[in-house]
């Protein structure tokens, strides 16, 4: 990774996205901050002093490029890091074509397209593009379709992508977290019934600390898939 790297990171504001986020910051890189509307920006170029802000709702990724041609994007991106996620449990019979496509659209489309947006910066870079996934990406539980669905396209998009630009030099990495203490975790105990309890999960730094592992390779490897486990 090249000395004052760029990195456009999407879900900085909580959870892993925010733990990448600090550690980078606190290192001197570049940081490009995608955030979901004009206050969320507001409040992410507050936390993270000297930073870009990039503002488009992934939830609807049909209006990204309207929302990003209105906007600066970065001549130079090192790293592109696919953090945020969504997540609506529910039984196949109850779940409604509103919650699939939300999380299809956040979880999956929105990534594709802002790949597609940054990929000519990428290929420049010989850059790196990170997918946080899940483990619902490898297998899927009940009450879990709509998400892992998502989740397994995620893997699919990533895998392409890393057939597609390895001539290119543009790296590609799934990361595969369990169940790890955020407030998604937290909503999901709650969607679940069940008492959440941070303790028991993964820190997200410690799932930032395989990010950088990642990116910060030397060209001459690169680092495919990872998974990450509870220790506890």
């Amino acid at each position: 990774m090249a000395l004052m790297a760029t990195h456009v990171i999407t879900g900085a504001g909580s959870g892993i996205g925010a733990a990448v986020a600090r550690r980078l910051h606190a290192r001197g890189d570049e940081l490009v901050l995608h955030a979901r509307d004009a206050g969320r920006a507001k409040e992410l170029a507050s936390e993270f002093p000297g930073v870009q802000t990039l503002v488009g709702d992934l939830a609807d990724p049909d209006k990204l490029s309207w929302a990003f041609s209105h906007q600066t994007l970065p001549d130079r991106v090192d790293s592109l890091l696919h953090i945020a996620g969504v997540v609506d449990l529910g039984p196949v019979g109850d779940l409604t074509p509103r919650s699939w496509r939300h999380q299809l659209n956040v979880n999956l489309v929105a990534p594709a397209e802002l790949t597609r947006h940054f990929l000519p910066q990428l290929r420049t870079t010989r850059g790196h593009v990170v997918f946080v996934n899940s483990g619902a990406g490898l297998r899927a539980s009940a009450d879990w379709s709509a998400y892992a669905a998502s989740k397994h396209g995620l893997k699919a998009l990533a895998d392409a992508l890393r057939n597609e630009e390895h001539g290119n030099g543009v790296r590609v990495t799934s990361v595969y977290p369990g169940r790890t203490a955020s407030p998604m975790q937290a909503k999901v105990h709650q969607q679940e019934g069940k008492e959440y309890d941070s303790s028991q999960w993964i820190d997200p730094e410690s799932v930032a600390t395989t990010i950088l592992m990642a990116i910060d390779l030397p060209a001459d490897a690169e680092v495919s898939d990872l998974t990450v486990r509870p220790g506890r």
